[in-house]
């Protein structure tokens, strides 16, 4: 399911039209981006908690030339850990 669909599925559900759909859709998720970047968690009980997670600075191999190490750059990741309610819904298809 790509994002048309899923704001044409909440609209039919919803009885409300697709343009109210897809801005309530968008402050959604530009709400969470920017919890995410103040280095919060949004937790939504029983689907899940999305978070970010800083990996490290480490040392890799260039793939195209295996002898030739490189430094990889610490950065930020967001991070999702499913809710109970979500894998029992999963679990019981």
């Amino acid at each position: 399911m790509n994002k048309a669909k899923l704001i044409e599925d909440v609209a039919s559900k919803a009885h409300l039209t697709k343009k109210q759909v897809e801005a309530v859709i968008e402050t959604i998720l530009q709400t969470i981006m920017d919890t995410l970047k103040a280095g919060e968690s949004v937790t939504l009980a029983g689907f899940g908690t999305f978070s970010a997670k800083v990996r490290h600075a480490r040392k890799g191999v260039n793939p195209q030339k295996p002898s030739e190490k490189i430094d990889i750059p610490e950065v930020t990741i967001p991070k999702f850990k499913s809710g109970k309610a979500l894998k029992d819904a999963l679990k019981n298809k």
